[in-house]
């Protein structure tokens, strides 16, 4: 029987209205884990669903302790505030988990600079910003031998030129928080703090879809496939491992976890969408 759990470990997920944070976020909570839920939505919008005051009711119904922060961590002074409140509340912050993404698969011409630097602004500088500012916390939280982690979602950095033609700022964006977790790993292992990335084999189904056109759902697996992924990887006895780059289905197998049909968005589809950026 297995003794890994996040009970009692406090959670920094950006991104936790919706998709893959929700979902990484309810996982933790099944354990009883404390969850800072950070993300801007908080009214419903019919265009997007999620907000934070329903992620908050789901990680409770699941088991666990939520804490709603609305925050744009492009802001340096808001990601301030929210890890600061997420200390106060919760006594400390175990884990971070850097899902909070924008995305843009367009070509040059049809990229406009505001679009451009949303998507940096979100996922190299908000990536950075909340390491940044987590890194206190994630550092007590190492003396306390609590064994802390950084999750970041995002890619292996995979070098090939078919990854950057088509869309050459989204791949730069995502590969800027690949980036931070390489740099990461390195400086902060001397301080007790395991640094990883991780990325779906396979399209997901959340509500990032609407920017890509013609994908189709049903061709996808559900965020539940990451989220036990992750539930894996943040359980690992310490030391963990850092600065690697792992691949959800890879990490499931590893724990003898091969049948994955139950991840499908409708049952019994063998013939999914692979994700980009890798071969």
């Amino acid at each position: 029987m297995s003794t890994r759990s996040l009970q009692g470990k406090t959670l920094f997920i950006t991104g936790a209205s919706r998709g893959i944070g929700l979902a990484i976020a309810t996982r933790a909570a099944a354990d009883g884990a404390n969850v800072a839920l950070v993300a801007k939505t908080m009214e419903p919008n019919p265009k997007l669903p999620g907000t934070l005051p329903a992620a908050a009711e789901a990680v409770r119904a699941a088991g666990g302790q939520a804490l709603v922060l609305p925050c744009d961590i492009r802001d340096e002074a808001q990601v301030a505030d929210a890890v600061a409140k997420t200390v106060a509340h919760f006594g400390g912050i175990d884990i971070l988990v850097n899902n909070a993404s924008a995305i843009s698969l367009t070509p040059t011409p049809a990229t406009p600079m505001k679009r451009f630097d949303l998507m940096f602004g979100v996922n190299v500088r908000g990536t950075y910003c909340c390491t940044q500012a987590c890194l206190e916390a994630l550092t007590a939280s190492a003396r306390a031998g609590r064994a802390p982690q950084v999750l970041t979602l995002s890619p292996p950095l995979n070098m090939q030129p078919h990854w950057f033609g088509p869309h050459v700022a989204y791949t730069m964006a995502k590969y800027g928080m690949s980036m931070c977790t390489l740099g990461h790993a390195q400086e902060f292992r001397k301080l007790g703090i395991a640094v990883n990335s991780l990325w779906p084999r396979t399209a997901i189904a959340t509500a990032a879809l609407q920017m890509i056109p013609g994908v189709d759902p049903k061709l996808c697996r559900t965020p539940q496939i990451m989220a036990d992924a992750a539930w894996h990887l943040l359980t690992t006895p310490a030391p963990a491992p850092s600065g690697q780059f792992y691949v959800d289905d890879e990490v499931l197998a590893a724990h003898g976890i091969t049948d994955l049909g139950g991840y499908a968005v409708v049952p019994g589809t063998t013939n999914f969408l692979p994700d980009f950026f890798l071969d």
